[in-house]
């Protein structure tokens, strides 16, 4: 079966599905295909399904016009059929991986989409779960439902977990050149599903085991919020101090070894660093044990949106101002800068808390018109010299590039800067109220 199977990855007659079709994976159906396989593209979603096939793509770093190319030579199909995953020699699955209220895994789209497969799961079929999620996924959900259906893994299916690492709008590290770490329930899965993404991923990289791959995605993002966590207090210490946190960070920067630069914001967003670790966190806690550094970045970061509306508060509150009744401009709801990804993005938390206290809370963003949010929709305002003029508070939470910033300094009267955008603006009209400095300090 192995060899079989290794020598159709070969010659490309192998058939790679790809279950989920979201930032995940139509990037990776995208990249099977332009390597001359033919792809199959499962998503429960039949709009989905039905725009990809028009050539439309709904993420923004897949043009359309590759999908319409892979679907027009007839190496990338969409379906919502579930019976087509029978057809494949190669199943990636690419599902969501949420946490609950409590901060739970919840597997329910795993498990549905390891259902599906198990129901059209044939002997000679490699299955790689993508998902992040926490170290033992791979043997303790996976292995079981597939070995029920009477397929010796290793022998008959083979299995294996390759994190994710997508960076969405990143210019520089996508699909292809980002390394790929693999590991599977064997060694033979581990070499069958390294052969796979050797044929469209620049490097692979082989690990001894599931939970070493799993462990890999989180241990990355978990890295990510400790120091956010840490730069983000460093933030609320600089400003008990009154001293500027971008000069210190910047300034510490400098030293060419021994220092990583991270930077401070009004939360943390995204479907990665905000959630991982909890997976880590929560898999721990079963084994009795307390993820210190984990649950203090998570409350550190967790409070940053808080941090913002109180300086917007005394912000106001230096103006005569009380937030009740206050115009306030929100600038940039994505996670960050030049995507539109809107994942647990710390401007829902910053508006919704600003509400709260009675303002009167509008937004622009040039990646975002308009977004759902608790069954209400919310849609963008143009930015215009006037709406700036009559906003009480400006509040940069994103910093999309395709902002003028001078525009924003030269119109507004109190700007609170959560990402330092207005550094390199001249004096103007506006006071600038800084994340970190001393209030009514100005750039």
């Amino acid at each position: 079966m192995k060899e079989k199977l290794l020598a159709s990855i070969q010659d490309r007659s192998a058939v790679i599905g790809v279950v989920g079709l979201g930032y995940v994976g139509l990037p990776l159906a995208m990249e099977f295909a332009k390597a001359g396989f033919t792809v199959i593209g499962y998503d429960v979603s039949t709009r989905t399904v039905a725009r990809l096939m028009e050539g439309v793509s709904h993420i923004q770093d897949v043009p359309s016009a590759e999908v319409a190319e892979m679907v027009k030579a007839g190496r990338f199909v969409a379906t919502d059929q579930e019976a087509r995953l029978k057809e494949c020699d190669a199943i990636s699955i690419a599902v969501p991986t949420p946490l609950s209220k409590t901060r739970d895994p919840d597997m329910s789209y795993v498990e549905k989409a390891t259902e599906a497969i198990a129901r059209n799961c044939r002997p000679g079929m490699l299955i790689v779960l993508e998902s992040t999620t926490y170290p033992g996924t791979t043997r303790e959900v996976l292995q079981p439902r597939i070995e029920a259906m009477g397929f010796n893994v290793g022998q008959d299916v083979f299995l294996a977990f390759s994190p994710e690492r997508v960076d969405p709008g990143n210019p520089t590290w996508h699909t292809k050149n980002t390394p790929k770490v693999v590991g599977g329930i064997t060694a033979a899965c581990t070499e069958v599903a390294s052969a796979l993404y050797s044929s469209c991923i620049d490097t692979v990289v082989p690990v001894a085991s599931a939970e070493a791959a799993e462990l890999v995605k989180l241990l990355e993002n978990t890295f990510r919020a400790v120091n956010i966590g840490l730069v983000n207090e460093m933030a609320i210490m600089c400003e008990k101090l009154g001293v500027d946190v971008w000069e210190v960070i910047q300034a510490a920067a400098t030293k060419p070894f021994g220092f990583m630069k991270f930077t401070p914001g009004p939360g943390i967003g995204g479907h990665c660093i905000p959630l991982d670790p909890h997976y880590l966190a929560w898999k721990m806690r079963t084994l009795n044990y307390k993820t210190r550094f984990i649950d203090l970045a998570s409350e550190i970061n967790s409070e940053m949106p808080e941090f913002v509306v109180r300086k917007v508060s005394r912000s106001l509150n230096d103006d005569r101002k009380s937030v009740r009744g206050s115009r306030i401009l929100i600038l940039g709801v994505a996670y960050k800068k030049d995507i539109d990804d809107m994942r647990e993005s710390p401007a829902l938390d910053v508006m919704r808390l600003l509400e709260e206290r009675g303002a009167e809370v509008t937004f622009h963003d040039p990646w975002v018109p308009s977004f759902r949010e608790g069954g209400h929709e919310s849609h963008g305002v143009d930015l215009s010299a006037e709406r700036l003029k009559a906003a009480d508070a400006v509040v940069i939470v994103t910093d999309h590039s395709n902002i003028d910033y001078q525009f924003i300094a030269d119109h507004a009267a109190l700007v609170i800067d959560t990402r330092d955008a207005l550094r390199k603006t001249k004096p103007s009209r506006a006071r600038v109220v800084a994340l970190s400095s001393a209030l009514g300090a100005a750039h």
